[in-house]
């Protein structure tokens, strides 16, 4: 299994955020992998072993939403998370036009 892995759901439609595209990057900038969303809106990324450190997923929202022919006010999202010696990473992310929530998951 991957380190990290990730599932968005898109709460307009209530269905999988399909197609975005998701970077995992160090927090300096850095880019380590990037994949899109299957259709079940989640993906997997990174090495197997991702070391102790602060980390950043960017998710694509903009042209998600642009593809779909609805405004949105999120180009991008960025969560910021530490890993610190974790052997799995979840970060879900709930996703609309104009707001989004994201979480620890397991």
């Amino acid at each position: 299994m991957t380190h990290v892995t990730t599932h968005i759901l898109d709460a307009t439609t209530g269905s999988p955020a399909t197609g975005v595209t998701v970077t995992l990057s160090h927090l300096d900038g850095a880019t380590i992998d990037a994949a899109t969303t299957d259709a079940d809106g989640r993906l997997a990324l990174g090495p197997d072993v991702l070391a102790d450190g602060d980390y950043a997923l960017t998710f694509g929202t903009g042209a998600y939403f642009r593809g779909r022919g609805v405004a949105s006010f999120h180009p991008v999202v960025t969560v910021a998370f530490t890993a610190s010696g974790e052997a799995h990473l979840h970060v879900p992310l709930l996703l609309s036009p104009f707001a989004y929530s994201t979480y620890r998951g397991s």
